[in-house]
């Protein structure tokens, strides 16, 4: 017995040796793993625990039209700061007495801002916004005895034409916290801007720059040791876009007379957007205050106007400019070709109700090409119920109904509705399926785009500008750049027969020649191809007013869609108007460019 016990207390010192040594080797992998493999990484994690950087915004890239005139660019504001761990509070006294009598400050202001604590960047503390250009000459006359008090610049977004373009152009807003969680990733600064809508958040990644600011040494707690210089910031990329500032000046004036409405100016070729007009609109440099109270929120969000709203890209009721299409499904459906004459009436009864045409006796009979001159309901009554809802649903779609038409700024576009008897047995999104079946009332009403059709007035554009283009299917984009926006995948051919597009266009060209849209003629104006719409308003509101155009006819080079929402008297005499002040800026543009080109030639020569 005791034998064994010598023995195991021989073997308890080398037990404890090895286990030791474990021990160390553990320890000697862990330090070669933490200072050979991970160094670099954990030296970055120590400089960025170790450095702060108070940030100094970017200046955002600026917004320019096709001619490189400013839409949208950035302005400089100052404000007083205090930096916390340069003044104690035996200091602040006698520098707050100081800020005082030399900027002309309210000292309880002051002392008020600074019992706030510092600013969600964690540094500073906000003393006075939005300085006056003397106040920050005295502060910096006087700086280098203001120790703890700092005038820094803030960017704030600009937009020199106010209300110009806003639903187009979009704003900036500061980000919320729960929106930095995420952005934070990416860059983002706890007092960024970014694009809320519009271009301004369509191209943030090329507009917003890259921030910059001061670096300053911390401690483990903290607290600011010393200052190690500045990082400068990188300005954002300037972008171009394709509208031109005459144009949508002038889409906005003739807005300015209406309840609210869209004007649309289009080129057919690319899809390149020359003009988008909204009204009701808003400023957006609004969103530029430093300061918002939130009655001026309210004033804006809860208007029942809805300024903020894009009637450019909200569906309506789009009535007779809806006509080409019904003309292109009878004619691509095989039961009423190009060369098709229909027998116009008074009236036509579907179901239980008479459908008029406009002019009360009808137009006797007659062709595409004259149903469209004279807006002639009867005879698209008789198209549309002929070939029936599916065959009017799948020429819209062709056209590019009831979807969205790609532009950049499609989230805040409506796909509008082309109903039809599927749509109808599904509920019609509002009841049980099966309890509104479609019925022979609705097919006269979708016929002539009343009721079951809501379009918008971008869709209407685009699909104008397959008559004016020959027959392609075009991308919207505000953006120029290097995109090449003829390539497959953002033009398409438009499955049609060549006598349907031709006939339509035949018709649109008459109305203007001789039919509902001859006040489009006039000195100025190339020949043009159009058609008139007055729509009844299904929400229950008066009837909108409507105008879809292009020109020069045949191969048009501009399409101009004029919308008047809940303008009661006609389609010709509201909504033509409104384009036919654009065309007449487009042809007085296009006259200027060709006699400076003759000039600079002339020069050239010489």
């Amino acid at each position: 017995m005791s034998v064994s016990r010598q023995t195991g207390l021989r073997q308890q010192p080398l037990l404890l040796l090895l286990l030791v040594l474990m021990f160390c080797g553990a320890m000697v992998a862990r330090l070669v793993w933490m200072q050979l493999l991970e160094g670099p990484r954990f030296r970055e994690l120590a400089d960025d625990n170790r450095i702060r950087l108070v940030p100094r915004s970017p200046i955002r890239g600026r917004l320019l039209d096709r001619k490189g005139r400013v839409l949208a660019s950035s302005k400089l504001t100052y404000s007083l700061y205090l930096e916390p761990r340069l003044v104690s509070d035996a200091q602040w006294p006698a520098l707050r007495d100081r800020l005082t009598a030399l900027l002309n400050l309210d000292a309880n202001t002051l002392d008020e801002r600074r019992l706030r604590g510092v600013d969600r960047d964690g540094y500073r503390t906000t003393l006075v916004l939005d300085l006056k250009p003397q106040q920050v000459l005295r502060f910096r006359e006087q700086a280098s005895e203001l120790l703890g008090a700092q005038v820094d610049v803030d960017i704030l977004r600009f937009y020199p034409n106010g209300t110009l373009a806003a639903h187009a152009l979009g704003y900036t807003q500061p980000i919320t916290e729960s929106e930095f969680k995420v952005l934070s990733k990416k860059g983002y600064k706890i007092r960024d801007r970014i694009g809320r809508t519009g271009v301004e958040a369509a191209y943030e990644s090329h507009l917003r720059g890259q921030w910059g600011g001061q670096m300053l040494e911390v401690n483990a707690m903290g607290e600011v040791q010393r200052y190690l210089g500045d990082r400068p910031s990188v300005a954002g990329k300037d972008l171009t876009l394709t509208l031109d500032l005459d144009l949508q000046r002038v889409a906005e004036q003739v807005l300015a007379d209406k309840p609210g409405g869209a004007v649309i100016a289009l080129d057919p070729s690319d899809g390149a957007v020359l003009a988008m007009a909204s009204k009701p609109t808003f400023d957006p440099n609004f969103f530029s205050k430093l300061i918002t109270t939130q009655k001026e929120y309210d004033a804006l969000f809860s208007n029942p106007a809805k300024p903020l709203l894009s009637r450019a890209m909200n569906p309506y009721d789009p009535g007779s400019t809806w006509k080409p299409v019904t003309a292109m499904a009878g004619m691509e459906s095989g039961q009423f070709p190009a060369k098709t004459k229909l027998q116009t009436t008074a009236c036509i009864t579907y179901g239980g109700h008479c459908f008029p045409d406009h002019n009360g006796a009808g137009f006797g009979l007659i062709g595409y090409a004259d149903a469209l001159r004279f807006s002639s309901n009867t005879f698209f009554y008789q198209v549309g119920v002929g070939v029936g809802s599916r065959e009017l649903k799948q020429a819209a779609d062709r056209l590019g109904f009831q979807q969205k038409t790609g532009i950049e700024i499609g989230w805040e576009e409506s796909v509008g509705l082309v109903g039809d008897e599927d749509w109808a047995a599904q509920g019609r999104g509002w009841a049980t399926p099966g309890t509104v079946p479609w019925i022979p009332e609705d097919m006269a009403s979708a016929s002539i785009g009343q009721s079951v059709v809501q379009i918008t007035p971008l869709q209407l554009a685009r699909a104008y500008a397959v008559f004016a283009n020959g027959g392609w299917l075009v991308t919207p984009h505000l953006a120029k750049g290097s995109t090449d926006w003829t390539s497959p995948r953002y033009r398409s051919k438009v499955p049609m027969q060549p006598t349907t597009l031709a006939t339509i266009r035949a018709g649109l060209r008459k109305v203007v020649e001789s039919g509902t849209g001859a006040g489009l003629n006039g000195p100025g104006i190339p020949p043009a191809a159009g058609k008139t719409g007055t729509a009844e308003d299904s929400t229950g509101g008066p009837d909108h007013a409507w105008f879809g155009s292009y020109a020069p006819y045949p191969n048009g080079e501009i399409v101009v869609v004029a919308f008047a929402q809940n303008t009661p008297g006609g389609g010709s005499v509201h909504a033509l108007p409104m384009a036919k002040k654009v065309l007449e800026m487009w042809s007085q543009t296009r006259r200027d460019q060709a006699a400076e080109s003759a000039s600079t030639l002339s020069s050239t020569v010489r």
